[in-house]
């Protein structure tokens, strides 16, 4: 949002400043799409049921009977409490919703509508606002009454079958994965959807599947198939049809990546670890004839990495410039100076402790994004939101609460 003065745009401090997000969203996609636009300066109210919350506040690990993860998927959130099984708590959020840009829910494909927050109820009220849904399986289709969390929408996805080694079960990250791209595309569909309403003056509807979002990670792997019957597989820890790309185990065992997969690249990779021949033999000179030989080469780079310790074979392939690493911990990362000359730790404050959570990107060079509080207890703007947007005194509130709406 800018404005234009005497030539001059004035751009606020943040991009997303001026704009309201309502979160109704609980656990991961939803709320990683209302940390992102917080991070960028939109306001986000999120609305958690009474006593317990968000149950993300208790996953993992718990300090202090809050999850640590929380404070930073919180993190410049407005957290307030509603019940939405009783009429008047679904009446102040209808009311919220009314004075919003944005709105972000992740409940089954017919919830809202139950309580009538469906979409129909704010074009007349709210006819600019973006109604962003995410569901397992998106609001139509066969599939969209079903349950879908991110481990079975992977699954479904495709993502999960070309993962893991050949022969045995698909692997699954240690990360909720498809929760955090489907975030991401809720979070890309809302910023196209408010560029539209500047010209149109109008709302839409953002239908966020989690399997969608895995879907569309899938690279090559449709056409591949369409135009020449091949299914790509499993492949371990390679990449099938990109050679060399792999990890190796150093005689310290430790890993490391090693992407040699450019024809330059190879040569040059080839000769740091004493095999001048493979770097000139004309069967290696591209990546279609390293394709036939990736057994050969792997042994190579297999054989020369046992040889020498994780910190010796990454400066000699730096050395030659060869994209190559570690495999990080959170430990490694943590007292790494890249990360820390990035900027990729923030400190908060929690409950008078330090606690690092992770920066978020994009870095943008004029109007940056920041953390200004972790995410905060339960109810914690209650007095804030219910005294200024609803005008409700300290013993309307206390009713409210008394009665179990806030």
């Amino acid at each position: 949002m800018a404005e234009r003065t005497e030539g001059v745009v004035l751009i606020n401090t943040k991009p997303l400043s001026g704009y309201r997000v309502i979160e109704l969203g609980q656990l991961v996609a939803g709320p990683f799409t209302g940390a992102l636009l917080a991070y960028f300066g939109a306001e986000v109210i999120k609305v958690e049921p009474p006593g317990k919350g968000d149950p993300l506040r208790n996953w993992r690990v718990l300090k202090d009977g809050t999850s640590l993860w929380w404070r930073s998927l919180g993190r410049n959130k407005k957290c307030i409490t509603i019940n939405l099984k009783s009429e008047r708590g679904r009446d102040l959020v209808g009311q919220l919703i009314d004075g919003a840009d944005v709105l972000i829910e992740n409940f089954r494909p017919g919830v809202m509508e139950s309580w009538n927050l469906g979409p129909e109820r704010f074009k007349e009220s709210n006819p600019g606002l973006i109604y962003t849904r995410i569901s397992g399986y998106g609001q139509t289709g066969p599939y969209a009454h079903k349950p879908g969390f991110a481990s079975v929408c992977e699954g479904i996805s495709g993502f999960r079958y070309v993962n893991g080694v050949p022969g045995e079960a698909p692997v699954r990250p240690n990360l909720s994965i498809g929760d955090s791209i489907a975030g991401l595309h809720a979070a890309f569909g809302i910023l196209l959807s408010l560029l539209s309403r500047h010209s149109s003056g109008k709302g839409q509807m953002v239908d966020i599947a989690l399997y969608e979002a895995m879907f569309n990670m899938l690279e090559g792997v449709i056409p591949e198939f369409d135009g020449a019957g091949i299914v790509r597989e499993p492949s371990g820890t390679t990449v099938t049809g990109i050679v060399p790309t792999n990890i190796y185990r150093c005689a310290d065992k430790k890993y490391v990546v090693i992407g040699g997969n450019g024809d330059s690249i190879f040569s040059r990779l080839m000769i740091a670890i004493g095999r001048p021949d493979m770097a000139q033999d004309p069967h290696f000179s591209d990546n279609a004839g390293r394709v036939q030989f990736e057994d050969e080469i792997d042994l190579a780079l297999s054989t020369w990495c046992r040889g020498l310790g994780s910190k010796e074979v990454l400066e000699i392939l730096d050395a030659s410039d060869v994209p190559s690493g570690p495999i990080y911990s959170a430990a490694d990362m943590l007292g790494d100076p890249h990360f820390n000359a990035r900027g990729l730790f923030e400190d908060v404050q929690v409950n008078g402790e330090p606690l690092k959570i992770p920066a978020m990107i994009p870095k943008l060079s004029e109007t940056p994004g920041e953390t200004a509080w972790a995410g905060p207890d339960i109810g914690s703007h209650n007095a804030e939101i219910f005294g200024k947007l609803f005008g409700l005194d300290e013993m309307s509130q206390e009713a409210l609460k008394n009665d179990g709406v806030i």
